[in-house]
């Protein structure tokens, strides 16, 4: 299968490469716009010479059996900086697939959106029958990111006769992480490397963590089940709430923490207390976690605290 990756600088495309890099079956052709980063990024991986690299300019001019869009922000703190940007960026390169998918409608794509699609009210975790809920009459800064998720996915959807789905990421993490980002398990890291305290806000949150095993398993399985348009939440075998995900880390790392009243972290999405999916539909293409988000956690951050 030839498949073409967008934005292939991202943590989470660069961690999908090696994965696909272990395997026999794909041939990948990686897009970016900082070419000179990944070239080197493949040298350091062993993988240079193994995978053609290209500006976006290139890209109509090859034949794909699948397109997968990681294009966008992955750290709060990026999310927060591109503001209202994160639109034209969003519709910049999903329209350069959906015109490539008109010439090409067997051709399969996989865009990578968000939790963040369904709104800012995660109370309760998402399911198939949560609705998106948008505050059209006050929209914050901390909505666009997530808008511009839904945009796309509405207009995927009503492309009905073209395969394309919709892969939502909702927490994710790998041992190829920057720990300076501001993620909760960036901050617990630096903490652990720099032997300090980290002060952490007393809200409870429940989170689902995505493994980079079980996300390239998602993604094999999408591109080898039978065409469809559709959308998918990512999950692994189970969630973790704060509170034992911070003693884990004590107990394992030795990670000193204190909790606070003030909130330290930056909400780039909005604030979620249980900002997960129940809804499971990734099983009827053939996915099936193999990790819970603990399991996935305390082995890249084994693998991370021995580097830092």
């Amino acid at each position: 299968m030839n498949i073409a990756i967008l934005g292939a600088t991202s943590q989470i495309a660069k961690d999908l490469i090696l994965g696909f890099s272990a395997a026999t079956g794909y041939q990948l052709h990686l897009f970016a716009r900082r070419i000179a980063e990944l070239s080197t990024w493949l040298e350091l991986n062993g993988l240079s010479g193994r995978y053609p690299v290209n500006a976006y300019a290139e890209f109509p001019k090859n034949e794909f059996d699948a397109v997968i869009n990681f294009v966008g922000a992955g750290d709060p703190a990026q999310i927060a900086a591109m503001g209202s940007t994160i639109f034209d960026i969003t519709l910049r390169f999903d329209e350069m697939v959906l015109e490539y998918l008109r010439t090409h409608p067997s051709c399969r794509y996989l865009f990578l959106s968000s939790g963040a699609a369904y709104g800012s009210n995660f109370e309760q975790p998402a399911t198939r029958e949560t609705a998106a809920t948008i505050r059209i009459n006050n929209l914050k800064p901390q909505d666009w990111y997530g808008v511009a998720k839904l945009h796309a996915e509405c207009r995927h959807r009503a492309l009905a006769g073209l395969p394309i789905i919709d892969i939502r990421v909702f927490n994710y993490f790998s041992r190829t992480q920057d720990i300076n980002a501001r993620f909760l398990i960036a901050d617990m890291l630096r903490a652990i490397r720099d032997k300090t305290v980290l002060k952490t806000s007393s809200d409870y949150i429940v989170r689902d963590y995505l493994h980079p095993s079980d996300f390239y398993r998602l993604v094999t399985a999408l591109l080898t089940a039978p065409a469809a348009n559709a959308a998918v939440d990512c999950y692994s075998k189970a969630p973790i709430d704060k509170p034992s995900l911070l003693q884990a880390m004590e107990n394992e790392f030795g990670l000193r923490y204190e909790v606070t009243e003030s909130p330290v972290a930056i909400n780039a999405t909005g604030g979620k207390p249980h900002y997960y999916s129940l809804n499971i539909r990734a099983a009827d293409f053939g996915y099936e976690p193999r990790l819970t988000s603990l399991e996935g956690i305390l082995i890249e951050c084994g693998a991370l605290v021995h580097n830092v």
